[in-house]
C-alpha cells in the first residue's frame, strides 16, 4: 500500500513548481521535488507532525514546511489512509483563498 497519495490539485502544484524552477535550473527543480517527496514520506509515518491552521481553513488539515526549502508548504489530511496530500503551495500565496 502507498504511504501517501497526491490529489490531482497537489500533483498539478508539484508539476507547476518543478516547471517554474526548471526554467532556470533543472537540477534545483529536482532537489526541491525530492525534498517534497522526503517530507511526504516523513509525514506518512508521523501524520500529526504538521501544524493545524484554523486561521487558514476550518477543515481538519495540517501544514508542513518543506525543509530546507521553507517557501513551500505541504497541506495534507492526516486522517486519510494513505495520507492524502491536498496541495503543495508556495507560502507567499494567499493560502486561505486557495484552500476554499
Amino acid at each position: 500500500m502507498k504511504k501517501y497519495q497526491f490529489t490531482p490539485q497537489a500533483a498539478g502544484d508539484l508539476f507547476e513548481i518543478w516547471t517554474f524552477i526548471a526554467r532556470d535550473n533543472p537540477d534545483a527543480a529536482d532537489r526541491v521535488e525530492e525534498a517534497i517527496f522526503r517530507a511526504c514520506d516523513l509525514l506518512s509515518g508521523s501524520p500529526l507532525a504538521g501544524s493545524v491552521r484554523k486561521d487558514l481553513t476550518p477543515l481538519p488539515l495540517r501544514f508542513w514546511v518543506v525543509h530546507p526549502y521553507s517557501k513551500y508548504v505541504i497541506v495534507y489530511d492526516p486522517e486519510k489512509k494513505p495520507l492524502r496530500i491536498i496541495r503543495v503551495l508556495h507560502g507567499a500565496r494567499d493560502l486561505s483563498s486557495v484552500l476554499m
